[in-house]
Order: structure tokens, then C-alpha cells, then sequence
């Protein structure tokens, strides 16, 4: 027999490392999941309108209140000409123009980029 105190028995030790194993796979989930927008290349204030449906497009071309475009990260002439080389068979071009940009303006770079073959434009807008 053995008389000798019982010793107290410690608690095992609680496992964390499943824990932190979880929440890296839902860290990677996430970013991998995420929609990151590119940053405007210019401050803009949309329009006010009503109706509409969202916007889904994620290059547009941006036109500030004195005019000058920005598409797919390029700016003045090259913004031009990489419109020149879009695909014919691209979903409508999303304009987000400034609320300060005079119509006649806006009229004018339409009439440009119906020049270069696109038709099929959308503007954005925000609502009342």
C-alpha cells in the first residue's frame, strides 16, 4: 500500500492553439471574400436624383467640376486613350461626374467618348 500523500492534480492546460487556428482560416475567409474599391482618384459630389438602380462597375471614368477625366488610373490624355482601347463588348461605362460640372460639359464628353465607340454610358448619381 502506498500511504504517501495524493498529490493534487493540476488542471490541463487549456488548448488555444484550435482558437487561434480559426480565427486565421476566418481572416483569410474575409480577405479573400473582400471587394476592395480602388480610392476615387479625385474628390467628386454626384448629382442628386430619383430612381435608379446601384451602380456595379468597378472601373469608371471620373469627371471633376473643371472637366478633367481619370479612367482606370489614368488621367488627362492617357484617360482618353485607355477608353480608346476598352473592349466594344464592355458593360456600359459608369461616369461618376462632379455635381459642378455644367451640363454642356457633360454633353461635350459624351459627344467624345460616342467618337471613341461607347455608346452605352451610365452616370451615377445620389438620391434625394
Amino acid at each position: 500500500m502506498d500511504f504517501r500523500p495524493a498529490r493534487p492534480r493540476r488542471r490541463p492546460a487549456e488548448a488555444i492553439v484550435p482558437m487561434i487556428n480559426v480565427v486565421f482560416l476566418l481572416l483569410i475567409f474575409f480577405l479573400m471574400t473582400a471587394r476592395i474599391a480602388p480610392p476615387a482618384p479625385f474628390e467628386i459630389t454626384p448629382p442628386l436624383a430619383s430612381g435608379g438602380e446601384p451602380a456595379t462597375e468597378k472601373v469608371s471614368l471620373f469627371l471633376s467640376a473643371d472637366a478633367s477625366p481619370s479612367y482606370g488610373g489614368a488621367s488627362g490624355a492617357a484617360a482618353w486613350q485607355a477608353l480608346a482601347e476598352r473592349p466594344d463588348d464592355a458593360a456600359p461605362l459608369l461616369i461618376r461626374a462632379d455635381a459642378e460640372l455644367p451640363a454642356a460639359t457633360l454633353a461635350q464628353v459624351l459627344k467624345r467618348l460616342a467618337g471613341l465607340g461607347i455608346a452605352s454610358v451610365m452616370l451615377t448619381t445620389r438620391p434625394r
